[in-house]
């Protein structure tokens, strides 16, 4: 008897010196079987270096803004310094970037990180990075929210509150799609993201079809959301969580999509009906008209006061009604509340335990959520006001880089601080990467429908080239300096590539055909 116990501590050496191993419970989800990053050969090719590589990266341009370009410059050196590839030991399929903060890749961390890391396609598959996840799915569909780099296993024991989440990688994926149009990726990441979907409705769900989690599996470890004696870290809180539910609507909506692309519809015909029933109860039972604003409901039906940034997510998943939308924004732009000096804080200043430095998610403001706001306000045409946050943040970032010479894990609201990890890129390469591009140059591209939209806010002369387009397209734009933002932008284009360019500025809109060679 004595020798079976040791074999079996010996076989189950992850349970603890003193465990038992545990039954298998998993629930086998078909979709797993059709996951081939379970199967595929690890790609151990090494990354490149930077400087090696730099001048094949998109070369922005804007003269009255050299702290911009050299902060956004350094945010690509410090992200190329945090590559890495697979080893035997833990399993891994990719290259990846790592998040820069305690030697394990984050699910939501890297999802956010290659949304700036599309960028960087022609020198490093950035989008690889979660294809480490994928290659540790469990056969019920599950995948774990943090995945140790030396050995591979899980961080969590996976129906801990805090062992997944947020779902955001259909979004990730989503956004490379938008700008590469590949299909035929698009076709390998959807049953893995439909099992994982499905594994969240079946054990983050509560009987009404809510979502719940907790402060790390939300990401926002600390903010004060559960009731009071709960932990705000671990506990669930017998909560509906705001953000939690409002992600798995965008989710199941963006699987839709793929679904439709891909000939896949009979796949997802219950998550159509999920997320408009969803959609319905936010808006009834999770919204309040007073105050105008989404919040996390108690188990009693009754609604937090906790204004947070995670209500946010309601403008990517599109489902505030257009009579509410124009109130619950107006909340980014009141100073008592989301508007402060560094915009957005990750919590609304007037509520009990506000942190003006920050205190992490007690008022930080993080480039993760500020993304996500700028997407959501794109959602519904708030192209001004996300412009004026897009700015504020980034000289914010900007201004910190000038007096620290680096990045920060986040940023104070009400001083100029940087704050935690330093040197972190890490999702902070967001503000001086993408939403540089996308927010502060106004350039979005959907490469599925052929087109390219600038939206040009600034008088300055301003510009990048090597902008990739598509699997092949390089596209190089110049806007020259204006008198007025009304005035309609004199621009240069060039493309090696046909598409359509839809022109925007303060005074008017132009499409305009671009054919390969200049414009």
């Amino acid at each position: 008897m004595l020798k079976f116990v040791v074999i079996v501590i010996t076989a189950f050496s992850g349970i603890g010196l003193y465990g038992q191993p545990y039954y298998d419970t998993h629930v086998k989800n078909k979709f797993v079987d059709e996951n081939i990053f379970l199967k595929i050969k690890p790609d151990t090719s090494p990354p490149p270096e930077f400087l090696k590589i730099k001048s094949m990266l998109p070369q922005p341009l804007w003269p009255a803004r050299q702290d911009v370009i050299s902060c956004y410059w350094k945010a690509w050196e410090i992200a190329f310094s945090n590559l890495h590839i697979p080893t035997r030991e833990n399993g891994f399929v990719s290259p990846y970037i790592d998040a820069a903060f305690n030697g394990n890749i984050f699910m939501g961390d890297s999802g956010f990180m290659l949304m700036f890391g599309k960028y960087g396609i022609r020198v490093f598959n950035f989008q690889g990075t979660i294809d480490n996840f994928y290659a540790k799915q469990h056969a019920d569909g599950f995948i774990c929210r943090e995945i140790h780099e030396n050995n591979g296993g899980d961080n969590f024991e996976r129906f801990d509150p805090s062992s997944t989440g947020p779902d955001i990688l259909p979004w990730t994926e989503w956004e490379y799609y938008l700008n590469f149009n590949d299909r035929v990726r698009l076709n390998k990441v959807f049953a893995p993201l439909l099992a994982y979907y499905q594994w969240y409705k079946t054990y983050r769900s509560w009987p009404d079809g809510t979502y719940y989690s907790s402060g790390w599996g939300c990401m926002m470890d600390n903010q004060p959301r559960v009731p009071e004696g709960e932990n705000p870290e671990w506990s669930h809180g017998h909560m509906s969580w705001i953000d939690g539910t409002l992600q798995q609507i965008y989710a199941g909506r963006l699987l839709v999509e793929m679904a439709k692309r891909l000939g896949r519809e009979n796949d997802v015909k219950e998550i159509e009906s999920e997320t408009e029933r969803l959609g319905k109860f936010v808006n009834s039972k999770m919204w309040d008209e007073r105050t105008a604003f989404y919040y996390d409901r108690y188990k009693d039906g009754s609604l937090s006061e906790v204004k947070s940034i995670a209500a946010y997510w309601a403008l990517l998943a599109n489902v505030v009604d257009q009579k509410n939308a124009d109130k619950f924004v107006l909340h980014l732009s009141d100073t008592r509340e989301f508007s402060r000096m560094h915009r957005v804080p990750s919590l609304s200043a007037d509520v009990p335990g506000y942190n003006p430095d920050g205190g992490y998610w007690l008022g930080s403001v993080w480039a993760p959520t500020n993304y996500m706001v700028l997407r959501g306000l794109t959602n519904y045409h708030k192209d001004s006001l996300a412009y004026e946050i897009a700015i504020n943040h980034l000289n914010n970032v900007v201004e910190v880089f000038r007096q620290t010479g680096t990045l920060w894990e986040n940023y104070a609201p009400d001083k100029v601080q940087g704050n935690n990890k330093k040197d972190f890129v890490g999702w902070t390469g967001l503000a001086p990467i993408a939403e540089l591009i996308e927010y502060v140059f106004g350039i979005r591209a959907d490469v599925p429908g052929n087109s390219l939209t600038w939206d040009i806010r600034m008088k300055d002369e301003y510009g990048i080239s090597q902008l990739p387009f598509g699997k092949n397209g390089l596209i190089k734009l110049y806007c020259h300096k204006r008198n007025n933002t009304r005035e309609e932008p004199q621009i240069n284009v060039s493309s090696n590539v046909p598409f359509s360019l839809n022109l925007c500025w303060e005074g008017g809109t132009k499409k305009i055909d671009i054919k390969p060679g200049n414009q």
